[in-house]
């Protein structure tokens, strides 16, 4: 299914959720209207989350299946929800600690920032139970913004290099696409919460931006 929102007035619904097949944790205090929305659009069990009282989920945590990792900042509060949903939990302890703005993640691999620590990238092998390679996304390092991976497909940034694209077919093990959301941006992750069932999208993203996710996704 197929969902245009926004969370309280802002369209950067990617900023606020984050989601695999099963669950999406989304940020506290949406309505209940919102909240079936995104429910009903990703068939999935919407979780509340904050983490260290902010709200930018889906910056702060990455997840798959099997797994995630979260800011550093987070408090045990936090943690131990992610850990009473059957997650096993990687609190990364590195400079680059925005886990959903630098981790790229599906059932199939993991791409992240190209500077993490050799020792993160080894947890997260362990907590996410898939391949982690380090890389860039159009020659950006926050990889998590730049695209949106789901076990069906991946829309990234358009200015995507061959290299770069190479690389990721063989990580994710799907097709890939280009697109923008939100009316000609270009950070997919900022406005786009997806996984294998479903989408949500911000309320600013034109109707050919929608066709091309949905073509991205597989849902078309």
């Amino acid at each position: 299914m197929f969902e245009q929102l926004d969370f309280d007035r802002n369209p950067h619904v990617g900023i606020f959720a984050r989601a695999n097949d099963e669950i999406v944790f989304i940020r506290k205090n949406l309505t209940k209207k919102t909240k079936g929305k995104v429910k009903r659009a990703l068939n999935a069990k919407v979780v509340e989350l904050s983490i260290s009282d902010s709200s930018i989920i889906g910056s702060l945590l990455a997840i798959n299946s099997y797994g995630a990792v979260i800011s550093n900042t987070a408090d045990e509060d936090s943690i131990e929800i992610l850990k009473n949903q059957g997650f096993s939990v990687f609190v990364i302890q590195d400079r680059h600690n925005a886990a959903g703005n630098n981790i790229l993640v599906n059932d199939n691999g993991a791409l992240v920032h190209p500077d993490m620590r050799r020792y993160n990238i080894k947890k997260m092998e362990e907590v996410f139970g898939v391949p982690v390679k380090t890389g860039t996304i159009a020659g950006l390092k926050t990889v998590g913004m730049a695209a949106v991976v789901t076990n069906r497909g991946l829309l990234c940034h358009p200015k995507i290099e061959e290299k770069e694209r190479d690389l990721i077919e063989k990580i994710f093990k799907v097709d890939i696409m280009v697109g923008t959301v939100n009316h000609g941006i270009p950070l997919i992750g900022s406005g786009l919460i997806a996984n294998s069932h479903g989408a949500i999208v911000g309320s600013l993203t034109t109707g050919i931006e929608m066709s091309r996710i949905e073509e991205a996704l597989g849902f078309l």
